[in-house]
């Protein structure tokens, strides 16, 4: 590459790129090699790198999207049914997912338009130059993060639950920061891939458990189904944060936009993504949906989150243990998406990137240990699943599944006028994900902070790092 990506086509049509270009160290490795001089050892060090690093097709995409994708926000979706009511639910699912399938659409193609682009601080930088690349940076860490605590507060829950034992949960929050850890080793996401198919098919399995003991104890109970408490319509008199707690959870289930371009960075074929996001889109769509409507229809109002807790006491306890690896894996890629970045930016004009010699896995476990550290410590410090899975959506899915991708179409990959023929519509399309990514973050923020103040004034839970249940 011989000029930084700052000075490519912008992609409207009209003008060349104007905002400050990338740092040099982006676009510094060129086709395997380093521009200066490098000795045989160092040569072979960088072609075993790039051959690890560039081994997924649309199908391993896929599984790794799944994997970032469906896991805890499916155990949500039923409470949020309960806020919302069936009919706002089941809307909810389905538009939210659209607009998620075509976000991700608008990051693949300015990956495409702009191939040294390997995640979204990048990106930042092509939007707002340094000061973007260190923002988007600096969200894209904590967010995933955040993702990563949250699997690590469902593994306290999960592994409490299991056991019903008498144990701190602090204990027992540690046990699951150990095991996010040790999964979070591989560097590689073409060597996590297998770890995809055991992700899905635990996910799905815990899923179908809790759907069938939920309807045979709802159709067990007096008066079978035709009693059970669920309205078309919001029951009761939900606050404002009720509302939007649940519509925030249904946000955060669509979270994967934020992972894409990292794997796309690691794709033989990039362009073969809108396979990947259209297959996992429909997907989500439909594992969210009747997952929130059936388990919402055989509960009632009085549907627990994460949603396996409704099954009953026993087989709860089967479907948290089949959903362990869903669990562990989700918040193993996240760490791992952080800590390439991370490590990446540490390494960028090093053979040390690749993670393949000494002082590179050394850094690297480093790296991992550190962040799965800062992610017990929020899992512990927020430990209520439902608000843990707003705040994050509210902060950072709201930007780079939402807001973010409108400003990256209209500013990077726009051909023509917004007001033309032929970008009117999409602009329109546009304008309306750019305003719903906003009112997520402020509406979301708002509700998460006034409800975790309110559960530790009023719940079973009065201080972080607490040794009773969590919720």
């Amino acid at each position: 590459m011989e000029s930084s990506i700052g000075n490519l086509e912008a992609g409207n049509g009209s003008n060349k790129f104007n905002k400050e270009p990338l740092p040099a160290k982006l676009n510094a490795w060129v086709d395997g090699k380093l521009p200066d001089a490098v000795d045989d050892g160092e040569q072979q060090i960088i072609e075993a790198g790039e051959a690890k690093y560039h081994r997924l097709g649309w199908k391993g995409l896929t599984v790794m999207l799944i994997v970032e994708a469906i896991g805890l926000g499916s155990l949500s979706i039923p409470s949020a049914f309960a806020s919302l009511g069936m009919v706002a639910g089941v809307i909810c699912c389905v538009g939210i997912g659209l607009i998620a399938i075509y976000t991700s659409y608008v990051i693949g193609q300015v990956k495409l338009a702009f191939p040294a682009v390997r995640d979204y601080g990048d990106a930042g930088a092509l939007l707002m130059g340094t000061w973007g690349r260190e923002l988007f940076t600096f969200m894209l860490i904590l967010q995933l993060i955040f993702l990563t605590g949250s699997n690590c507060l469902t593994g306290t829950i999960a592994l409490r639950h299991i056991t019903s034992s008498g144990i701190c949960s602090v204990v027992w929050s540690v046990v699951s920061a150990v095991i996010l850890l040790l999964l979070s080793i591989p560097s590689s996401f073409a060597d996590m891939a297998w770890l995809g198919y055991v992700d899905f098919i635990s996910i799905v399995a815990a899923i179908g458990i809790t759907i069938i003991a939920t309807g045979i104890r709802g159709t067990d109970s007096t008066g079978g189904l035709a009693a059970v408490d669920w309205s078309a319509t919001p029951q009761g008199d939900p606050t404002f944060s009720d509302g939007f707690i649940a519509i925030s959870n249904i946000v955060f289930a669509y979270t994967f936009a934020s992972c894409l371009f990292s794997f796309m960075d690691e794709m033989h074929t990039p362009k073969e993504f809108t396979k990947s996001i259209w297959s996992l889109g429909i997907l989500q769509i439909v594992i969210y949906t009747v997952t929130g409507a059936t388990i919402y229809a055989f509960v009632g109002v009085d549907v627990q989150s994460p949603a396996l807790l409704s099954a009953g006491t026993l087989v709860s306890k089967v479907a948290f243990g089949i959903a362990l690896p869903v669990i562990f894996i989700s918040g193993a890629i996240c760490t791992i998406v952080a800590g390439r970045l991370i490590h990446g930016r540490i390494y960028a004009n090093s053979v040390t990137k690749y993670i393949n010699t000494p002082k590179g896995w050394i850094t690297w476990l480093t790296v991992i240990t550190i962040l799965t550290i800062i992610s017990w410590v929020i899992a512990e410090a927020i430990p209520f699943f439902d608000d843990l899975l707003s705040i994050t959506s509210a902060l950072f899915t709201s930007g780079f599944s939402f807001y973010l991708p409108p400003i990256m179409w209209y500013v990077l990959i726009r051909k023509g006028p917004w007001y033309s023929k032929e970008n009117l519509l999409t602009s329109l399309v546009n304008l309306f994900v750019f305003i719903f990514g906003l009112v997520v973050l402020v509406g979301g923020l708002y509700s998460s902070i006034q409800d975790i103040r309110l559960n530790y004034r009023e719940g079973d839970v009065n201080s972080p790092f607490t040794c009773g249940e969590v919720s």
